[in-house]
This record gives structure tokens, C-alpha cells and sequence, in this order.
């Protein structure tokens, strides 16, 4: 089930919404807890056990953190083999074995296994629990039910943000629940499902489109492209969006995920900017635990390197995710060292238009598994089969007001506006928008087949 549909909206958020709010305080987790678990087992009956023995695990282990101190990094070690088994197994086992068939030219048979919705999100995430145990960063659950209704909670669990648990260890027993955060939730997420509705299905639409030909000329494949770079922060920035807002209709307060990416100026800001939840995981759990950048240059970009690399892997098992991470590996490392100063003293136009292109080409390679289509795709993108034809001017004419809103869109602009404006007028004209844009959004989603989520292949 996605939040972008009509089950969710109309029957399944309408029913949790009307029985969390009827029953009492001490209630409502396993409210909670009960939807959540309905929520995952709507498309993965089977793997909810999975889910409900990962969060076991580590709630295990913070009880065990506690009363054998002495101990610690031995559960703690435990936790994370098993953690990091499960989720080796059940994404990447297929990809190693066929790695290690093409090494060795040997047969090895397939582990017929489905990849479990969200595992990535929900291992990273319980995970950080028993390392912030272990490090005294965030208090021992001991109901194991407030423990998995935290890891299960059906807002952020198929594709995050990342929440670690100190973030709403308070408020899972004690959390405001008020007019004004339900009111502002509802907000924040009709916003994410403007934008994944209105702006990442009908951009997405361009890039299936561009994709599935082969040989297009340069200016088709750069708007397949923009396409692509518009769809996939929509998509992923609008579900944060929804999961913050619903987080905040139940009293929770999730951190930000996305803080307007594309008006970077460097690729070293663009991360810092991006995905925020899953950089400061890897930053905190492995890039300063390796030394972080208090070391020799050469053990630095040895640090950078390793957590790059385990970046891409962990977006997916195939080939472009490794290259992908280390595509960015190895430009932090330019801006670090080569660089950095340079780009610093460039006019701003410039800062921009270098980064724009740097994570452009990013997503060229993030967007294909197969390496032949990516090949195919990226010498078009440099004139390899001419600069435009008849098509182009097509998909120019068809999708060019959706790609000027959404450049619009994906900066502050239209929200640095509404903050200042608070004229009973501009207030009465946003209200009016809004509801017209969700007549529209309802629209699309009963009319419409195309409605992917692309941070569901993590």
C-alpha cells in the first residue's frame, strides 16, 4: 500500500485517524502498533515476521546492553551480524552468487527469495537503536510492543526518513496530540502528495518514455533526464513530506529529510542536503567511527571511499549503485582536495551549473540497473545519435510546463513567499488552491495507472 492511493487515503488513513483519536493516551501505540502491522502485511504478509524478529532483535539487545555492561560489544556485535545477515541475504545473496558465477565461472544456483519492502530502512533503523544504546545516546525500551510499533510505525517504514529512536524516544509515552499539529500535518502531507501526484507521476511519465527507446538524440535524452532528476526528488522528498505529516497528526516529530537539494552549489552541500537521514546515519555510524576527516589525507579518502561505496550498495544490488557510489566517492574527494578552494572562489552561476551537472550524470547511472541501457543512454547524452528530431520536439511541446513547474517547485521560492505573505487574502487563495489541487490529485489517482514509487526498489 502507498500513501498515494485511494485504499490509503479514503479507507485505511480515514479508519486509523477515526480510532486513534476516539481511544484513550494509553491506547493509542498499540492503535498504532496493530496499523502499522496491517499497513507492511498489505503487501508483504509474509515478511511483517521478518520485520517483527529484526526489531526483536535489537530490542533484545538494548536489554542486554543494559544489564551486562561488561559485555556490551559483544551483544552488540550480535545485534549487527544478525541485522546485517538478514538484510545481505535477502537483497544482495542473488547478486553475490551471480558475482562470484561470472568470477569463477561456476554454476551457482539462485536463492529464490523476494526483496522484503522497506528492509533497508527498517534494519538501518533498529539498528541505530542498539548503537546509540551501546553508546549511551538513547534510553533502554523494555516494552518490546512500544519497540516494534517504533520500528513498524506505518509513516516512515516503507522508505524512512531514517528515525532513531532518541529522536521520539519522549513522545512515544508522552507527546503532544493538539489541534495545531493535526492541522499542520494534514498540510504537510498534501503537500507530498502534490508533489508525488501532480508533479513526480507526470515527470516520470517523460523518462519511461525516453527510456524505453534506444538511440535518441542528445536533447531527448537530456529531457528524459531532467525528467528523471524532477521525478525522483518529488517522489522520495513527497513521501518524507507525507510521513512528517502524519507523524505530526499522531503527535510525532520526524526530522527533515530534504532541505532543497537542487539549489546546491557544491556536491559536498547537495549531500548535506539530500536524503539528510540516511547521510548523518552513515556519518555517524560509519564514516566517525573510521576516523572521519581527523586523520591522514590518505586515510580520509580511504574513509570516504568506504562509506560511498556502502552508500551505493546500499540503494541496491547491481552493478550501477556500486559505480554510482563511487562516482560521488570520488567527487567529494575532488572538492576536498583538488578543487574545493577553486570552486569556492567561482562566481555563483558557476557553482551551480557544476553541480547540476554533476548530479545530473549521477542519475543517469542511478536510473538504469542494466549497464548496456545505461551505456546506450550516456553516449546519447553527448551526441552519439545526433542533437534532436521530430520526437523531441514532441516530448518539448508535451512536458515543458511540468518541467518549468517542477524547477520551480524544487526550489524555496513558492514557500519563502507563503511565510512572508499572511494576508487573510493570500490565505483565503491558498486554501482554495490547495482544495482544488486535491480534487485534482484524486482525480489523477482514479484515472490514472501510472503511480510508481522508485524508493520502493530499497
Amino acid at each position: 500500500m502507498v500513501f498515494s492511493s485511494i485504499p490509503f487515503l479514503f479507507y485505511f488513513l480515514v479508519l486509523f485517524l477515526a480510532l486513534y483519536y476516539v481511544v484513550p493516551f494509553k491506547l493509542k501505540n498499540y492503535v498504532l502498533l496493530v496499523f502499522s502491522l496491517l499497513f507492511y502485511a498489505w503487501g508483504e504478509p509474509i515478511y511483517v515476521f521478518l520485520m517483527m524478529f529484526s526489531a526483536g532483535v535489537d530490542w533484545l539487545d538494548g536489554l542486554m546492553l543494559e544489564k551486562h555492561p561488561k559485555a556490551k560489544k559483544l551483544y552488540l556485535t550480535i545485534a549487527i551480524v544478525i541485522n546485517l545477515g538478514l538484510l545481505c541475504f535477502f537483497k544482495y545473496a542473488n547478486f553475490l552468487m551471480g558475482a562470484v558465477s561470472s568470477v569463477f565461472k561456476i554454476a551457482v544456483p539462485a536463492v529464490n527469495v523476494t526483496l522484503p519492502i522497506g528492509i533497508s530502512f527498517y534494519t538501518f533503523q533498529s539498528m541505530s537503536y542498539s548503537l546509540d544504546v551501546y553508546r549511551g545516546n538513547a534510553k533502554v525500551e523494555h516494552n518490546y510492543f512500544y519497540y516494534l510499533m517504533y520500528v513498524s510505525m506505518f509513516p516512515q517504514l516503507i522508505a524512512g526518513p531514517i528515525v532513531r529512536y532518541q529522536t521520539i524516544a519522549d513522545e512515544v509515552r508522552n507527546r503532544q496530540i493538539t489541534k495545531e499539529n493535526f492541522v499542520n500535518g494534514v498540510s504537510r502531507f498534501l503537500l507530498g502528495l502534490f508533489k508525488k501526484v501532480l508533479l513526480a507521476n507526470a515527470l516520470g511519465e517523460l523518462f519511461t518514455l525516453v527510456s524505453a527507446e534506444s538511440n535518441v538524440p542528445a536533447a531527448t535524452a537530456w529531457l528524459g533526464l531532467i525528467g528523471f532528476a524532477l521525478q525522483i526528488y518529488f517522489d522520495f522528498s513527497g513521501y518524507s513530506d507525507m510521513a512528517i505529516g502524519l507523524g505530526l497528526m499522531m503527535g510525532f516529530h520526524f526530522l527533515e529529510n530534504f532541505d532543497h537539494p537542487y539549489i546546491s552549489r557544491s556536491v559536498t552541500e547537495f549531500w548535506r542536503r539530500w536524503h539528510m537521514s540516511l547521510s548523518t546515519w552513515f556519518r555517524d555510524y560509519v564514516y566517525i567511527p573510521l576516523g572521519g576527516n581527523r586523520v591522514s589525507v590518505g586515510r580520509h579518502i580511504f574513509n570516504l571511499m568506504v562509506v560511498w561505496l556502502l552508500t551505493g550498495f546500499w540503494h541496491g544490488a547491481a552493478y550501477n549503485f556500486i559505480l554510482w557510489g563511487i562516482y560521488y566517492g570520488v567527487l567529494l574527494i575532488l572538492e576536498k582536495y583538488v578543487y574545493g578552494s577553486a570552486l569556492e572562489k567561482a562566481p555563483t552561476l558557476v557553482k551551480h551549473i557544476y553541480t547540476i551537472f554533476a548530479f545530473m550524470i549521477g542519475w543517469s547511472l542511478f536510473a538504469f540497473d542494466d549497464m548496456g541501457a545505461f551505456g546506450k543512454f550516456f553516449v546519447s547524452l553527448f551526441g552519439a545519435n545526433g542533437f534532436a528530431d521530430a520526437k523531441t520536439f514532441f516530448y518539448f511541446r508535451s512536458y515543458i510546463i511540468s518541467i518549468l513547474i517542477g524547477v520551480v517547485c524544487s526550489t524555496p521560492l513558492i514557500g519563502d513567499f507563503l511565510k512572508k505573505e499572511h494576508k487573510p487574502a493570500v490565505e483565503l487563495l491558498i486554501s482554495l488552491v490547495t482544495a482544488v489541487l486535491f480534487i485534482m490529485a484524486v482525480a489523477a489517482l482514479v484515472t490514472d495507472s501510472y503511480n510508481p514509487f522508485l524508493y520502493f526498489r530499497f
